[in-house]
């Protein structure tokens, strides 16, 4: 019965889970990991799973999932032009090579270490979008190429290790050079799947199952999980994309800024 009881948790967290992440997705462009991942967190937990262990997996599990959210999420907002495909072409290959160096250190860190890390991301990343509600952009363009590429760099490196698709940082870089926010969405998922492919697929690979893994976990992505997340954040990022065609840009930012603050207080009350 304790089993089953806790089977059943899992299941319904994972399903709450998949609706939620993919609906922000569609809205701000996140790839969602800023839900899936602190939730895989705590209910690998649950079953048993130790923290070091469970937020590579957490990671590895999220990027997995958004490769199918992303492309949901990019075909609704390539509809609505809000993909910036020639600024994308010149970010590319740069988020890349940041998402391949990301997934090693992965493999090689202690778990505890990538969730603080994230939660000091989230946070950072909100403060600067509440802060900064209203004011001046840093800068009335976008960088040359090599600016362009250290920030691409950087944006897949870290997001590759928490887990995140990618709008949780580009969203924010784009918009602090004056880029227009919707734009800013709808790129960021196209971003959010050039980190999410490489980086699940790396880890799939590369990644080493802990001996208190939770069942199904292949490398360090728990198929379990995707399973019950996939079909839920397909379906429910094109709603959000819908939603997002109808907000301002400043209700945009403040649905994107308590939800990282949310996120990231409690992954570093986790990990402290």
């Amino acid at each position: 019965m304790e089993f089953s009881n806790e089977l059943l948790f899992v299941i319904l967290s994972l399903m709450a889970t998949g609706c939620l992440a993919g609906f922000l997705a569609g809205l701000l462009g996140v790839g969602g990991g800023i839900i899936i991942v602190p939730v895989l967190f705590f209910v690998f937990q649950v079953i048993g799973v130790s923290p070091e262990t469970a937020m590579p997996i957490a990671t590895a599990t999220s990027l997995a999932t958004m490769v199918f959210t992303s492309l949901s999420s990019i075909r609704a907002h390539i509809k609505r032009g809000n993909v910036d495909l020639p600024l994308l072409k010149i970010l590319a290959p740069f988020v890349i090579m940041g998402v391949l160096a990301g997934s090693v250190i992965v493999t090689q860190i202690n778990g505890l270490w990538l969730s603080g890390l994230f939660g000091f991301i989230a946070i950072i990343a909100a403060l600067n979008m509440i802060l900064r509600a209203g004011a001046k952009p840093l800068a009335t363009k976008l960088p040359g190429t090599p600016g362009k590429g250290v920030m691409a760099g950087t944006i897949g490196f870290l997001s590759v290790m928490v887990g995140i698709g990618g709008g949780t940082l580009t969203v924010p870089s784009l918009t602090a050079f004056s880029y227009p926010m919707h734009k800013a969405v709808g790129t960021a998922a196209a971003v959010g799947f050039l980190i999410a492919f490489p980086g699940a697929l790396s880890l799939l690979i590369i990644g080493e199952s802990a001996a208190d893994a939770p069942p199904m976990t292949y490398g360090l992505v728990n198929l379990l999980a995707c399973f019950f997340l996939i079909p839920l954040t397909v379906f429910f990022a094109p709603i959000g994309a819908r939603v997002s065609s109808y907000l301002d840009a400043k209700l945009l930012k403040r649905i994107f800024a308590i939800s990282l603050i949310i996120t990231g207080l409690r992954m570093l009350l986790q990990v402290f």
